[in-house]
């Protein structure tokens, strides 16, 4: 079954991808010639999927799924939240994120913290929504090189390591999107 998933970023494709096992054929918005923006213009995580969605299946007319993805930190009343790819600025620059986040959790003790990750797949123009979330904490400095966004900064519940000072493989096993497209797997199983 060919799929699309919406996203340009070549780092979570290649995640999503290894999760698949080649057990579907995932194309990118590169493979269908989408090169535009597509809008995140809502107040949740779980908006800005379907939004994404339903933007791509619409305009190219594949079955396609999207997420979105937010860091949401108890202290700071759950932001970034909806607002993570963005929170530093518009240039989406992560390490400006981290760095905002690190500044504003300075000498803070509650340092509890969630990834949630929502994907909407829409078939035939029917959307369903998968939820995947991981808790953690926020650590007081960047760690590690592995993986992107907040990565470096986020330590699962468990763990004596953060995201990023885990191999592709093992964090695959354990993340918020892997949960997530995990449940959006053995749904599409149900319908091969």
């Amino acid at each position: 079954m060919n799929i699309v998933f919406a996203s340009g970023n070549i780092s979570k494709i290649k995640e999503i991808n290894h999760l698949l096992d080649n057990k579907f054929n995932l194309l990118g918005l590169q493979d269908i010639g989408c090169s535009e923006e597509i809008p995140e213009t809502q107040p949740t995580i779980e908006g800005n999927a379907s939004q994404k969605a339903l933007y791509v299946y619409e305009k190219y007319h594949h079955n396609c799924f999207a997420d979105d993805t937010g860091l949401e930190i108890e202290v700071l009343g759950g932001r970034p939240g909806v607002l993570s790819a963005r929170y530093a600025g518009e240039s989406k620059d992560a390490n400006a994120n981290m760095d905002k986040i690190l500044s504003e959790m300075r000498g803070l003790t509650n340092r509890r913290a969630r990834f949630k990750t929502v994907i909407s797949l829409i078939i035939d123009g029917k959307e369903k929504h998968f939820e995947g979330v991981v808790d953690g904490i926020i650590l007081s400095a960047k760690q590690g090189t592995q993986g992107f966004g907040y990565d470096p900064i986020f330590k699962p519940d468990g763990y004596t390591r953060s995201f990023a000072e885990m191999d592709i493989s093992e964090k695959n096993k354990i993340s918020h999107r892997a949960i997530a497209v995990s449940k959006l797997v053995e749904y599409l199983k149900t319908l091969q």
